[in-house]
């Protein structure tokens, strides 16, 4: 396997939690490490047009479902439809395991398959395929490479685009197929869907952006009604689209749609729109060389809080997103930044559920009280912020680039990670020069409970086993941190902060990441993954107390969705 990202240390570190085929029993105990968890939103002031307007946009990301499952596996809508007609107790326990993973195979184990190797006549994978069904299935990655670099470079930048895949033609060379194309009939419903909810709705920016995203969809060309998506100013809040990158597991370049139908926050977005004013100050301390910085950070990004209505594709798959940082396209990151979503409600169900329950059993007694969600909030909002600072060009022989195509399969990883402990830095920064006074507080309680939130925080991500990019990173960050002393493993199996070492390692650590994005480093980032990207005995006994008390997430039931759509 040509690849680092998943070193066959994780099966030592995640343990078997099932065997293939899983049983009953072995699906049920894989079941809870979701906890259930209703997500609700207050409607009581959506205009009577709005209200409309957001039941076709629940309808809309429903679609979103199947063409997300189409995306991840060439197989997934045919075993899907076969597992529904399954009513025995397996049946009923494989079908559930299957919507919550969007696929045969458990996001917390690996990507390994629950199901047997052929079932219902169709062939099943022992794990998830690292290019999805982006490309064609037994196309190697070496072949594709050669085949890219060999196309003149306007065809090459749209093979290697977020929104096309790659197809076998009838002659048996590779081709480049547009997603309007790929996913047509599919696409002319969301269309629709978009269209009229752009018609119920009163509020004009909402009506902009989802006529334009309605034209994306059959066009290919998102930049448009990606602009308009930065500048959605409504009480309904929509993400559709095709985004993150992360089932390409085999490049990093195709997008998979997602979807996120959310209620603004009015009144806890405005109280974070602060962080907005020193975005260029921030990137000018950044612990990075001079000459990598950006002089002139992008317009003002929009910062919003929401609370999520409902999820759909990649927007509820596995492991809940807390917040997103959108869109990708370097074009419109270039022009205006990007725009941080905070899904409040989840992140609150998140922190009840899991982070409370594993600080008890990775902190001191005496640093249990420390536990802040307000911390836990916040630098979920730097970490968002960070994504849109630091590098996104490079030049490789004179030629301009980005980071994501020079570090390729470890971009993701990197990425993550960057944006973690660059928002870990930027509030130790704010907090120094008293600029969180109102918000976190300042002085020696205020950094305990920051750093104390983060060290339980990171063994809330590690406790998902190593398959995201978000794990890999915290995996780094973890690493690291306890080789410069500033974490520190207890006899016992908990762990604490050393507060003399902390803010130089957190400092470190952020140029090490800079640094390889601003170079475009690929060998640097690989030789980092390799180290660090390990799950290490002292954190595995930890980790070994949360299995069988504690839920890796939460899985959402959408109760204001469905009261919306009766």
């Amino acid at each position: 396997m040509n690849k680092l990202l998943a070193p066959l240390v994780l099966f030592a570190a995640i343990g078997t939690a099932f065997a293939e085929p899983a049983s009953v029993a072995q699906l049920d105990t894989m079941a809870k490490r979701f906890a259930p968890a209703e997500l609700r939103a207050d409607t009581s002031k959506l205009s009577k047009g709005d209200r409309a307007a957001i039941a076709k946009l629940i309808e809309a990301a429903k679609i979103v479902d199947t063409l997300q499952l189409r995306q991840r596996w060439s197989g997934n809508e045919a075993l899907w439809a076969a597992l529904q007609k399954d009513t025995s107790a397996l049946g009923r326990a494989r079908l559930d395991a299957f919507w919550l993973n969007k696929g045969p195979w458990s996001s917390l184990d690996d990507n390994r398959s629950f199901m047997p190797a052929e079932y219902a006549g169709i062939k099943i994978p022992a794990k998830k395929p690292e290019g999805a069904n982006f490309y064609p299935e037994n196309a190697s990655k070496s072949a594709l490479e050669g085949w890219m670099n060999g196309l003149p470079a306007a065809q090459k930048a749209e093979a290697q685009w977020f929104f096309t895949v790659i197809r076998s033609g009838a002659d048996g060379k590779f081709k480049t197929v547009k997603y309007s194309d790929e996913y047509r009939a599919d696409l002319e419903k969301l269309a629709k869907l978009l269209r009229d909810a752009a018609a119920s709705t009163d509020n004009a920016s909402l009506k902009k952006f989802l006529t334009l995203r309605a034209d994306a969809f059959l066009s290919n060309d998102y930049l448009a009604s990606d602009f308009a998506w930065m500048d959605l100013d409504s009480p309904v809040d929509i993400t559709i689209g095709p985004y993150e990158t992360y089932n390409d597991e085999l490049f990093g370049y195709k997008a998979a749609f997602e979807a996120y139908v959310s209620i603004r926050d009015q009144q806890e977005t405005q109280k974070l729109a602060f962080f907005g004013k020193h975005l260029q100050e921030l990137e000018d301390n950044l612990p990075l060389d001079k000459q990598y910085r950006n002089p002139k950070v992008g317009a003002i990004a929009p910062m919003v809080v929401v609370n999520e209505v409902y999820g759909a594709g990649d927007g509820n798959m596995g492991v809940q997103t807390a917040a997103y940082n959108l869109p990708n396209d370097e074009r419109v990151i270039r022009e205006r930044g990007s725009k941080r979503v905070m899904l409040k409600n989840v992140q609150e169900a998140k922190f009840e559920s899991t982070l409370k329950p594993i600080s008890k059993l990775v902190l001191r007694a005496q640093d249990q009280k420390d536990l802040d969600f307000d911390s836990f909030f916040t630098h979920i909002l730097a970490h968002e912020i960070m994504h849109g600072l630091g590098p996104h060009t490079t030049k490789k022989d004179g030629k301009e680039s980005t980071p994501r195509q020079d570090l390729k399969d470890t971009y993701s990883t990197i990425e993550e990670a960057k944006a973690d402990i660059t928002g870990l830095w930027a509030l130790g920064y704010m907090m120094d020069k008293g600029l969180l006074k109102e918000t976190l507080g300042q002085g020696a309680a205020a950094e305990r409970k920051l750093y104390n939130t983060f060290l339980a925080s990171s063994f809330r991500t590690l406790h998902f086993g190593l398959t995201s990019s978000h794990a890999r990173g915290m995996a780094i960050q973890v690493n690291y941190l306890l080789d410069k002393g500033a974490f520190v493993a207890n006899g016992d199996g908990t762990f604490a902060v050393d507060f003399k070492k902390i803010k130089a390692a957190v400092a470190d650590l952020d140029r090490e990441f800079l640094t390889i994005e601003a170079t475009g480093d690929y060998a640097r980032a690989q030789a980092m993954m390799k180290k660090y990207v390990v799950i290490r005995p002292q954190v595995q006994k930890a980790l070994d107390k949360l299995k069988s008390s504690v839920p890796n997430d939460i899985r959402p039931s959408f109760t204001t969705a469905a009261s919306l759509t009766k």
